[in-house]
């Protein structure tokens, strides 16, 4: 699946990335600590955290994931949103609940890294 199909499916601002939509996702994970996401996120992934400092375009670059969904419409750091564009990290921004959105997501065919 790609970013574009289940953004269709979701209310959603993209923030950074808009160019890199067509990137495939394989897998989702929803967690707020870095060393957790490093440790299990998944490549060529959907990354969902209410973190928003420019640490998590490390994390999501050091892993090559796909995008980094923020939920509840939480402001994001004016440097994080320049960082994802430097680093091409598509940025998204939601006002559901991470709870939802991974529901979602799951239902959509996102399912965990194999």
């Amino acid at each position: 699946m790609k970013i574009n199909d289940f953004l269709q499916k979701i209310p959603h601002e993209v923030i950074a990335g808009q160019e890199f939509l067509d990137r495939k996702v394989k897998a989702g994970y929803c967690s707020d600590l870095l060393s957790r996401v490093m440790a299990h996120g998944p490549n060529n992934g959907v990354w969902i955290t209410v973190q928003t400092h420019i640490n998590i375009i490390a994390v999501a670059t050091l892993l090559e994931i796909s995008c980094i969904i923020i939920p509840e419409n939480i402001p994001i750091d004016p440097s994080t949103v320049q960082k994802a564009i430097e680093e091409e990290i598509v940025l998204i921004s939601t006002p559901l609940q991470a709870f939802e959105l991974s529901g979602m997501l799951y239902e959509m065919g996102i399912g965990k890294q194999k």
